[in-house]
């Protein structure tokens, strides 16, 4: 059975309220029967230095990605991790992290390509627990196993791979979700030893620059639905959008911006990113000004 929506006034605004829950309605509701709770972050570590009671911990990199295929877990292996979690395909899901939920955006995007129909971000994320200094454990939780079936993944309404990505230059709308240096080239993954390398620095062809921080305010919660319409004002919400950023993380962050709470109808993410562009022979980039949405 589904968990009751959060009706914090916020959240009303955007054009799905159901895909996000604040932490007082959360805090009122951890160990209720049916609402578990996830953390994922970049660095997983944080889990162990205290998490919210209760929650378990999904580790993006070796729990959702294919080591071997460079690509997300298939249809098996994430019935596994489930099971392994004890979550159950009728389970309320909330799921937070660090860096405004970067990468729990991205475990929800992945939950979504499984079909899972109640999955909600915790608006904040961890940032937004500690500031209110709520309770948190040390403790692991040993869940039974579930009976999570096997899904098949839902590449096509969710994803973009690069041949695609090849023909939407010049055709479509396309969004680096990056830093204003990273989009011109000026700085590259070699400046930050958390992300993966690309030989090359730059920007798809044609890409617009608009950077994901945009998306929350400093204290991590997502800016009211007014704010982002002005920020995404030169998108055309009914038009095919696809955003990239360096490994996927930011696209998911303003993937879930667009989707669920600007409600824009064809939103995808081109999640190889500019790890798999910048890398590849002869592929074409560009460096510098782009021209505005």
């Amino acid at each position: 059975m589904a968990a009751p929506f959060d009706p914090h006034p916020q959240f009303q605004e955007y054009a799905h309220p159901e895909r996000l829950v604040s932490a007082s309605w959360l805090s009122a509701r951890l160990g209720t029967p049916g609402l578990r709770v996830i953390e994922s972050d970049e660095d997983s570590l944080l889990y162990d230095i205290g998490h919210l009671p209760g929650a378990v911990r999904i580790d993006w990199q070796k729990d959702l990605n294919d080591p071997v295929t460079r690509d997300i877990v298939d249809g098996e292996a994430f019935a596994a991790l489930m099971r392994s979690k004890g979550i159950n395909r009728d389970d309320t899901v909330v799921i937070y992290g660090d860096q405004s939920n970067w990468w729990a955006a991205f475990t929800l995007w992945v939950f979504d390509l499984f079909g899972h129909e109640d999955v909600r971000l915790l608006d904040g994320g961890r940032d937004a627990w500690m500031a209110e200094e709520r309770d948190t454990s040390f403790v692991v939780p040993d869940f039974p196993e579930s009976d999570y079936p096997v899904v098949e993944r839902n590449d096509a309404e969710y994803r973009v791979f690069v041949d695609e990505m090849l023909d939407k230059i010049g055709s479509s709308t396309i969004v680096d979700v990056r830093s204003t240096e990273e989009f011109h080239g000026l700085v590259g993954s070699d400046d930050s030893p958390a992300l993966a390398p690309a030989l090359r620095r730059g920007h798809i062809p044609t890409a617009v620059n608009l950077p994901w921080q945009d998306n929350v305010h400093p204290n991590s919660r997502f800016r009211s639905r007014a704010e982002l319409a002005e920020l995404y004002s030169a998108l055309d919400p009914k038009a095919e959008t696809t955003i990239y950023c360096h490994v996927g993380d930011r696209t998911a962050h303003t993937w879930f911006v667009l989707k669920y709470l600007l409600g824009f109808e064809k939103v995808r993410n081109y999640d190889g990113s500019w790890v798999e562009w910048g890398n590849m022979v002869r592929m074409p980039i560009a460096r510098g000004e782009a021209p505005h949405a």
